[in-house]
């Protein structure tokens, strides 16, 4: 017993053959759409571990609070720390600790809202100016001093730790202290002495 194929069927499906095999210019941009996401995938790749490199070689992140009066108070913090752990520390520096107060940077005017996020990503690394201010708007009178009591002033010895008796700082491979320094506004910085010399060739 044989089959046998009509030469329609054969031709019917010769042709199908051909239409299913031809390349159409929606398989051209479904594969084009493809390698973009590829490449989009590597970039990225590329781009997260170029940021992780460049993340750990900064290894702290020194912080100066700049207060209304002129005064600078600077701290030192590890990349990963958070706002946050500027803000505890100012609590146990300033003044009025009761009084709510906020943190902005300058030009323009921009307000620290997220104190979750750590130095590093909010681009305070290696180092940044923050401005120092009273919060008026939630019943403080006036945003008037002082703001560092004397202790903190002359900064005798002081050392700052976290509840638990330890340092503010995480465990590290380059100490970091976050034990502030206080500089005097700039109009208190005295040059320094001169001394005159007599040139040689003046005869007295």
């Amino acid at each position: 017993m044989s089959l046998s194929a009509s030469p329609n069927d054969a031709a019917n499906k010769e042709e199908e053959t051909e239409e299913f095999y031809e390349f159409t210019a929606e398989d051209y941009y479904k594969i084009l759409a493809t390698k973009k996401e590829d490449n989009f995938l590597k970039t990225r790749k590329l781009r997260d571990a170029d940021l992780a490199a460049r993340r750990s070689r900064i290894t702290k992140a020194v912080i100066r609070v700049r207060f209304p009066d002129n005064h600078t108070l600077e701290a030192t913090f590890h990349p990963s720390e958070t706002i946050q752990s500027l803000i505890d520390l100012l609590k146990k520096v300033i003044a009025q600790p009761e009084k709510p107060f906020y943190l902005y940077t300058t030009p323009p005017k921009k307000l620290v809202k997220d104190i979750s996020q750590d130095f590093y990503t909010v681009g305070f690394c290696p180092g940044a100016i923050v401005y120092f201010s009273y919060d008026v708007s939630k019943g403080d009178s006036s945003d008037d001093g002082p703001y560092l009591p004397e202790e903190v002033m002359s900064l005798k010895g002081l050392n700052f730790s976290d509840d638990k008796g330890q340092s503010s700082n995480p465990a590290q491979s380059e100490p970091v202290s976050a034990e502030p320094v206080v500089q005097p506004p700039a109009e208190e910085r005295k040059p320094a002495e001169k001394k005159l010399v007599k040139p040689k060739w003046l005869k007295m």
